[in-house]
This record gives structure tokens, sequence and C-alpha cells, in this order.
């Protein structure tokens, strides 16, 4: 008889970057892996990630994600040597590179990572081509949302 796992995250989903959404204009999405080390892969399926701050440099032709933070666990080997913030690079084909440095060098964009998540055994990265937001665009945000969240409601009770 075979045991099964319990899975704490069924979705697949790791870690979510909810912050960009508001601060950007997300635009074209690219799916990245990511190198990494064998500690912080036992971290991420512990779920001690955060991505909140996370964005992607461009350089040498590479990039690489920095400003996410892997947390080791307490019970991590003593001779590994654990970095929480270090840049990790992020594996992506020349085309999707090149599009990405040519879209921050010539229009302005910024390159944002908005999530994390398992695809079969891996680790993918969800990237974004983000143009930012001024304040007054967040405000105009935030008032279609609550007005369409009225208008929910006022169909709700006069159906």
């Amino acid at each position: 008889m075979k045991k099964s796992k319990n899975k704490s995250n069924t979705s697949g989903t790791i870690a979510l970057n909810k912050k960009a959404r508001h601060d950007y204009y997300l635009e074209d999405k690219f799916e990245a892996g990511m190198s990494l080390q064998g500690w912080e892969i036992k971290s991420i399926r512990d779920g001690k990630v955060n991505i909140t701050d996370a964005y992607i440099i461009l350089q040498n032709g590479e990039a690489y994600l920095v400003g996410c933070r892997i947390t080791p666990l307490t019970q991590a080997s003593t001779h590994v040597i654990c970095e929480p913030e270090r840049a990790r690079k992020l594996l992506l084909s020349r085309r999707e590179l090149d599009r990405m440095i040519g879209a921050r060098d010539q229009k302005g964009y910024s390159v944002v990572a908005t999530a994390m998540y398992w695809k079969k055994c891996w680790v993918k990265c969800e990237i974004h081509l983000a143009k930012g937001k001024q304040s007054h665009d967040k405000r105009d945000t935030v008032k279609d949302r609550d007005w369409a969240r009225q208008k929910e409601r006022m169909m709700k009770h006069s159906a």
C-alpha cells in the first residue's frame, strides 16, 4: 500500500508579487527557469520565499533575479554557506533575452518578477515587461476597482 504525500500547496504556486500589479502596467509575460542550490530547493518546498521586492537585472546578455529572499532552514547543513538574497540566474532563451534587453533600452520598460511556481519538478519564475504607474494612475485603478465592486453589489440586490 502506497502512502500519499500531504502537499501543503496543491496549486503549484510558491510565491506571488501582488505589489507588482499595483505599481506597474504588466505587458509581455515570460516563463524562466532558475539556477538554484540544494538548500534553496528545500527552503522553497517549505514555503520560505518572498519575492515582493524582486526584480530582474539584465547584464552581459544574462538575466538575474535580485531581491528574492529564500530563508534557509534551521536544520540546513553546517558546511554550506547560505546567502538568502544572492542574485539567482534565470534560464531564458537568447530570443527572449534580446527582446527584454531591447524593450528595456529603447522603450524604457522594467522587468519584474510576478510569481514563482512549480512546473513538474522545476521551479519557474513568471516575469513581465512592465511600465511604471504614476500615483494618479494607481488612484484611478483603485477607483475603478471600487466602482466595479459596487456595480456587482447593486446587480445582486436588483436581481
